[in-house]
C-alpha cells in the first residue's frame, strides 16, 4: 500500500453510507422549463442540522463519439449560449420522454451530424454536475459511419467537421475544445488527448 493511501487511513474517518445520506423532508418546484425543472428541497444532514439544496431536474441526454474508418472524429461545432461562445464538442442531445438512449443516440447522430453507424455502442453513463443537477449522460461510440442527410432541429445551426486525434489533442490543449462531455468522450473512447 502507498504511504499516501496508508496516511489517509490514519488520518481520516471512514464513513458508512447511512453516514453520508440527507434526508428530504420538503421539495418544491420553483421552475418548470422545457428542458430543466428547478426544485428547492429541505435535507436533513447526517449531522441532524437542517440545509436547502437547489435542484435542477433534467430528462437526460446522450453523447456520441463518432469515429471514422481511418480513426479521425467527427465533431460539431456550436453557439452555445449558456457559455457566450461557439464550442466544438461531440454530437449529443437530450432524452425525449421514455425515449430509449439508444434509440436517441442514433437520432442524434443523424440529425446533428448526418451519419448512420453500423455499430454503436455505450461506453458509461456519468452524472454532469451531481452537485446541482440530476442530469445523466450516456456516452457512445459510432463507428462503421456511413454518411447521409444532417437533420437538425429548426433551432440548431451546428458546422460538422472531420478531426485527427492530433488536432484534438492540440485543440484541448489550447481550450479550444473545453466541453467535458466531450473530452470525457473522446478519452473513453480511446483517443490520446493526454496534453
Amino acid at each position: 500500500m502507498d504511504e499516501t493511501k496508508k496516511a489517509l487511513q490514519r488520518n481520516v474517518a471512514k464513513l458508512s453510507d447511512d453516514q453520508l445520506k440527507e434526508k428530504t423532508i420538503h421539495s418544491t418546484r420553483v421552475y418548470n422549463g422545457n428542458i430543466i425543472h428547478v426544485k428547492l428541497e429541505t435535507v436533513i444532514l447526517p449531522n441532524g442540522k437542517q440545509a436547502l439544496r437547489e435542484i435542477v431536474d433534467h430528462k437526460g441526454a446522450v453523447a456520441i463519439v463518432p469515429i471514422t474508418n481511418e480513426g479521425n472524429v467527427v465533431l460539431v461545432r456550436q453557439y452555445r449560449q449558456a457559455a457566450r461562445k461557439i464550442l466544438i464538442e461531440i454530437p449529443a442531445g437530450k432524452l425525449s420522454p421514455k425515449e430509449d438512449p439508444n434509440e436517441c443516440a442514433k437520432r442524434e447522430l443523424l440529425e446533428e451530424t448526418g451519419f448512420t453507424a453500423k455499430e454503436l455502442y455505450k461506453v458509461s453513463s456519468v452524472f454532469t454536475t451531481p452537485g446541482f443537477s440530476n442530469e445523466l449522460i450516456h456516452i457512445y461510440i459510432a463507428k462503421g459511419l456511413t454518411m447521409e442527410k444532417q437533420q437538425p432541429d429548426e433551432d440548431e445551426f451546428l458546422d460538422v467537421e472531420i478531426y485527427t486525434p492530433e488536432e484534438i489533442k492540440a485543440l484541448i490543449k489550447d481550450n479550444t475544445i473545453c466541453d467535458g462531455k466531450t473530452i470525457l468522450g473522446l478519452a473513453l473512447a480511446g483517443i490520446d488527448i493526454k496534453v
